[in-house]
């Protein structure tokens, strides 16, 4: 059996020994919420739109429960930056531009395409802002680990692409190339991210300058992607 997403747990850059305690006023806190609020209602979005290829009610249906545990997430992160005093319209249209971005390049031409999108990208996602979680004060982990977790709604993602290439093996070439594809896009994304707000690059490394480090957490995002690939029987 290919391994569970549950099992991926983040393969953290640095020690955690190593990390000094970070203060919960610590502009790259907010900064990493800003990023995921934007990341929740572009998602939303996402696959509202995308909902209109399933090919049967129970995809539409379970497309808008994803949809709406993205709301829900969206909802805990506004409270947050409210009380940090963000303005959460301001918020969303700072980072939109990113996410649009990453979108438009990545629109899905097939539902399984979306499926692969659903599971893949939101994974990478999670896997990003969980390998930041760890350095962060005790309430700031609790929510950013709140709004990643698994809830249960992609694994119905993972099953449609399975049983899809299993009933016809021709499929996995190009969903593996669109996986790929994914993937190239989320890193060049995150990179974007990394360059242009240096108070959350300083939540993951230390030194701007510090290349191995940096490389190294590329690379571990890019081993928990090969697994879920393996998940969707497109390894």
């Amino acid at each position: 059996m290919p391994p569970s997403t549950a099992d991926l747990a983040p393969t953290h850059i640095a020690d955690d020994a190593q990390l000094p305690p970070l203060p919960d006023d610590h502009p790259g806190i907010t900064s990493l919420f800003g990023v995921l609020l934007a990341g929740e209602i572009a998602a939303f979005y996402r696959l509202t739109a995308e909902s209109q290829m399933a090919p049967d009610i129970r995809g539409r249906v379970a497309m808008a429960q994803m949809a709406g545990a993205e709301m829900a997430h969206f909802e805990v992160l506004a409270a947050e930056l409210v009380r940090r005093g963000r303005d959460v319209v301001d918020t969303v249209a700072h980072y939109a531009p990113i996410l649009d971005q990453y979108h438009g390049s990545t629109t899905p031409n097939s539902w399984l395409e979306s499926m692969v999108k659903a599971y893949i990208g939101d994974g990478l996602a999670a896997d990003f802002y969980l390998e930041v979680a760890h350095t962060l004060p005790g309430d700031a982990e609790g929510i950013v680990q709140d709004v990643m977790a698994e809830t249960g709604h992609s694994e119905f993602a993972c099953a449609e692409v399975r049983a899809a290439v299993a009933a016809d093996p021709s499929l996995t070439s190009p969903l593996r190339l669109w996986g790929r594809r994914l993937l190239g896009e989320a890193i060049t994304q995150a990179q974007h991210v990394l360059a242009s707000e240096e108070d959350l690059t300083g939540l993951l490394f230390s030194e701007a300058s510090d290349f191995t480090r940096i490389s190294t957490f590329f690379e571990s995002i890019q081993d928990r992607h090969a697994a879920r690939m393996q998940e969707l029987g497109l390894g």
